[in-house]
């Protein structure tokens, strides 16, 4: 699978995992993937915590839980009736969850290229990620990003250092199905924008031309 066709393919998993392990060769590969991202100051910030303890996992998907009602409750009728219908992770459903850090020290005090910008160390990370799941798409592993949570709640959990940031939780899994589209924009919850709507000429506001505006139509990845 090349690179566009995985960006294509990619998928925020939530309902459709399977409970089979994953290989620690196909593991390894994923991982060393992530290791390989870019990061600010070459500073390599991320650290990955393989999860595979039931228990952690469920005292993590209690907090998730407790996330979702207080988010459902914030949400009006026929919405909240939409997303009670919506799966949002899959932490017991999978064979590993994974957390990627952020430790903002590594290298500290001074780090190339972050002085101006220190969230930077965070947005590294996430690059990380990024690498993750589409090597994970690549050897046919779904992916889901858990976000409902108190990340300082989940920190505990984990035994994360004070310093150090919890960036993202992942569920990791071999699914039945990759949906052919989002899962969201499938359920009816959110569409995908136009991306020439998206995209500025010069200063914010600034639409593109007609001309690159039907190149973006033609192109197709």
């Amino acid at each position: 699978m090349d690179v566009y066709e995985a960006i294509k393919r990619r998928r925020d998993v939530r309902s459709t995992f399977r409970s089979d392990p994953i290989p620690d060769e196909v593991l390894a590969k994923i991982l060393k993937a992530g290791h390989l991202a870019p990061s600010v100051g070459f500073s390599q910030p991320w650290n990955f915590i393989i999860i595979k303890d039931v228990e952690k996992r469920r005292r993590v998907l209690e907090e998730v839980t407790r996330q979702r009602e207080e988010f459902a409750r914030r949400l009006e009728e026929g919405r909240r009736e939409l997303f009670d219908k919506i799966k949002i992770e899959g932490i017991l459903d999978t064979p590993l969850n994974l957390a990627v850090t952020c430790d903002p020290s590594r290298f500290g005090p001074n780090v190339l290229g972050r002085h101006t910008m220190p969230e930077t160390c965070e947005y590294s990370a996430v690059l990380a990620v990024g690498n993750i799941w589409l090597a994970a798409r690549a050897e046919g592993v779904g992916v889901g990003w858990v976000s409902f949570m108190d990340k300082d709640r989940v920190k505990a959990i984990l035994e994360i250092p004070p310093e150090v940031k919890l960036v993202a939780y992942l569920c990791l899994g071999y699914v039945t199905r990759f949906p052919d589209m989002p899962e969201l924009e499938e359920k009816g919850w959110n569409r995908r924008l136009p991306v020439d709507e998206l995209i500025f000429v010069d200063r914010w506001g600034n639409k593109v031309s007609e001309e690159f505006k039907k190149v973006l139509e033609s192109v197709k990845i």
